[in-house]
């Protein structure tokens, strides 16, 4: 199985209402294996991880209305999928829209493969979740988003290898 190192910008999409947006994918060769997980992907060229960040917002939700905010968090992962093992270093912005249809139609032939769709969450519907959630403490860390605020520094979260 070949390595696949990237480089990852995550967002942390929230609506006035402080739902988040996340994305309900699987595995392509098992489509029964499945969980949730932020919009985002590898930062191409040499955009910034801002740049990524919006652009595969945009890819992958058609959310285009969108004010970045700062790097909540940072994460090593590693896990199988779709044939490769992925290495990445991922960093999380907080993002704030008013615009929640969603339009998936910019979606990659590998992420129509193995994303079956788009979710607003509360933070009580993340809480009370029984479903794979990436990252594994999300629920945990919106509420403490939601209550305090961003960060000053972004926090490390612990690797999380599959």
């Amino acid at each position: 199985m070949r390595t696949e190192k990237r480089k990852v910008a995550r967002v942390i999409l929230l609506d006035p209402d402080d739902r988040i947006l996340l994305m309900h994918g699987f595995e392509p060769a098992d489509p029964a294996s499945t969980w949730w997980f932020t919009p985002g992907g590898g930062v191409e060229g040499d955009e910034t991880r801002e740049e990524a960040a919006l652009r595969e917002l945009t890819e992958e939700t058609g959310i285009t209305d969108v004010e970045l905010g700062p790097l909540l968090w940072q994460r090593m992962c590693s896990f199988p999928f779709d044939g490769c093992r992925w290495d990445q270093d991922e960093w999380y912005f907080l993002a704030r829209t008013r615009q929640t249809d969603t339009d998936t139609s910019g979606q990659t032939g590998l992420e129509q493969r193995s994303v079956a769709g788009l979710r607003w969450w509360t933070s009580a519907e993340l809480s009370a979740a029984r479903e794979t959630v990436y990252p594994t403490r999300l629920a945990e860390l919106l509420r403490t988003l939601l209550d305090e605020g961003p960060p000053r520094t972004p926090l490390v979260l612990d690797p999380e290898i599959a």
